[in-house]
């Protein structure tokens, strides 16, 4: 019997790494888009995840295997705090004020509880908006 190559063996290695990137890119994909409302969009060339055109999360990273999540510096700090297997903060300015980087192979039942809190964190952020715009308003009357 001939013995497999080293070279051989990366080959399918590598090959099997990236079709479990590709299926766990692809579950990110379906569980935001799960979200009411959600869209896909690109930014930059990145594919991103918005809500009434506002970005909530991203695959940005998504060939290092690590999604986007755009959640406020509190819930990154718990998040962070409670699994830090799978969160991190994005480096510098963005990572202070929330953005937080997944693993895509998190569990599925943290990604969806990860995107959910950025989909609602981003919602939230959009009502705060139109409840000042509203308040403005009624005092230039």
């Amino acid at each position: 019997m001939a013995r497999e190559s080293e070279q051989g063996k990366a080959k399918r290695t590598e090959e099997r790494v990236r079709s479990g990137e590709q299926k766990d890119l692809s579950t990110y994909r379906r569980l935001a888009l799960a979200l009411p409302g959600a869209e896909e969009a690109s930014h930059m060339g990145a594919p991103d995840f918005r809500i009434n055109g506002r970005i909530f999360a991203t695959l940005a990273y998504g060939r290092k295997g690590l999604g986007t999540l755009m959640i406020s510096p509190e819930q990154q700090a718990l998040f962070v705090a409670e699994a830090p297997e799978y969160f991190s903060a994005v480096a510098g300015g963005w990572g202070k004020s929330g953005a937080t980087l997944v693993r895509v192979d998190a569990p599925e039942s943290v990604l969806a509880g990860a995107l959910s809190t950025a989909f609602q964190h981003v919602l939230g952020k959009q009502a705060l908006g139109r409840k000042s715009v509203a308040a403005k308003a009624k005092v230039q009357r």
